[in-house]
């Protein structure tokens, strides 16, 4: 298939224009101590608060990575009061994803991270083993039908399977669409059926794999299902392997449903997972994993509004125009565009979990917020995330600073991990699903009558 990149703003080039020559990084201990002298902090506003951002290399740039130990016999995360926390699966393979059909019927993507050998051995020296799935995929979707709605399947079953590293899902005019690893897949689909087992085509390339948990593609329609946005990840931590290799990139793409009319939705995104429609409007907004190894805070995560041609500063700026030390002098154009997020949230707790609350089951104060799925730092030497937080939204924008609401996986010894939140999911009975991905664990938070 023959396609083509339209209405490309001018940042949308800098794959071309930025050349391997450029692609310097402060690696020496001296480099990073005399830019942490001469480099300063900011004061940052956004939307939601006031954001105090501390030098570049104000600290060491530390690995901790926690140990998973799975949930002991009866314990579960734990919510606010009025609120009721219980297992809706278990015995999965590393579910990630959670995404509900028009006709109820739940589907959850089992994949992973594969390391070559190299890898693996790296991740067991350095702790990253114990601290997720790592290993083969499962490469599937499962399927769970709870028809009475008590918050326990009756159904369970394999619906696709010998995918590619897939996450996010969709059901539009009679397809389902799974967002590989490398394209995008296009199934036939009947309302109700319980598997997939024809061979489905991919109707969009994507660049595979990236950095750390990079590799994942979520996906999303527009009101009317005329588009359909995809997530990518960046291929690095700020583009040390050359920009090159970042095209297609840390942005959102937009395509029509069988995959033409490719462009670029907007850029400068490391990593914008969890992706959502604001209820009430037009306005899509992501969680954003940002950059790692500037130090114990620094660059925060964020959830925010996302402008159709904006970009919003990585690799070479975060938070507004200030520049990343590493890519200094590089591109002060972009560095000048760089648009302020609306939300940060901690930095490091790889805030990949988006899902607004357009239910009425929980109180009012929920409603039309915004919940985030943490799934927990490693470039950090105090945890942060591990966590679901939300943040009150009122007239489609944010109303207050993000508070945390499912929590417990921290075991308390700053060492062990019970699991790692990370899919979020609002139920059409107003119900909430999130995939616990370490644990293998689905669990499902419902509001006390």
């Amino acid at each position: 298939m023959t396609r083509k990149l339209v209405c490309l703003p001018a940042w949308a080039l800098l794959a071309v224009l930025v050349a391997c020559s450029n692609d310097k990084k402060a690696d020496s201990k001296a480099e990073k101590e005399a830019i942490a002298d001469t480099a300063r902090g900011a004061a940052v506003t956004t939307v939601s608060q006031e954001v105090n951002l501390p030098k570049p290399f104000a600290t060491e740039s530390t690995k901790k990575f926690a140990k998973v130990i799975g949930w002991p016999a009866g314990k579960t995360p734990t919510a606010p009061a009025g609120f009721t926390v219980t297992k809706f699966a278990g015995g999965l393979q590393n579910p990630r994803w959670i995404y509900q059909a028009p006709n109820g019927d739940i589907f959850v993507s089992e994949s992973n991270t594969m390391p070559n050998a190299k890898e693996k051995v790296a991740a067991k020296l350095s702790g990253k083993a114990k601290s997720q799935n790592l290993g083969q995929s499962a490469n599937r979707i499962t399927m769970f039908r709870d028809a009475n709605g008590d918050g326990k399947p009756e159904t369970q079953q394999v619906f696709l399977s010998e995918l590619n590293q897939p996450l996010g899902m969709l059901v539009l005019n009679n397809s389902f669409y799974v967002a590989n690893t490398d394209g995008l897949m296009q199934f036939p689909y009947r309302e109700g059926q319980t598997e997939i087992s024809g061979p489905g085509k991919k109707i969009m390339s994507l660049p595979a794999g990236g950095y750390n948990n990079h590799w994942t593609r979520n996906i999303i329609a527009n009101a009317d299902g005329s588009k359909i946005y995809v997530s990518v990840g960046s291929a690095s931590n700020v583009g040390e392997h050359g920009m090159q290799e970042e095209a297609r990139r840390a942005a959102i793409l937009e395509v029509n449903p069988d995959g033409t009319g490719e462009r670029i939705y907007a850029g400068g995104l490391r990593n914008p997972v969890g992706i959502d429609w604001a209820p009430g409007t037009n306005t899509l907004w992501a969680a954003v994993n940002e950059r790692d190894e500037l130090g114990d805070d620094l660059v925060p995560d964020y959830v925010t509004s996302v402008k159709e041609g904006g970009f919003y500063g990585w690799p070479f700026a975060y938070f507004g125009a200030n520049e990343d030390p590493r890519r200094k002098g590089e591109r002060p154009d972009l560095v000048k565009q760089t648009l302020v997020p609306d939300v940060p949230l901690a930095p490091h707790s790889a805030s990949l979990g988006l899902a607004f609350y357009d239910g009425k089951a929980f109180p009012e104060k929920y409603r039309n917020g915004a919940f985030i799925g943490q799934h927990g730092s490693w470039n950090r030497s105090q945890f942060s995330g591990y966590k679901v937080v939300f943040v009150p939204f009122k007239d489609g924008k944010p109303a207050g600073k993000p508070e945390d609401f499912l929590t417990g996986f921290l075991v308390g010894n700053e060492e062990e991990v019970y699991g790692r939140p990370v899919g979020v999911t609002v139920l059409k009975d107003g119900s909430m699903l999130v995939a616990d991905d370490a644990s293998n664990t689905l669990w499902r938070v419902s509001a006390n009558p």
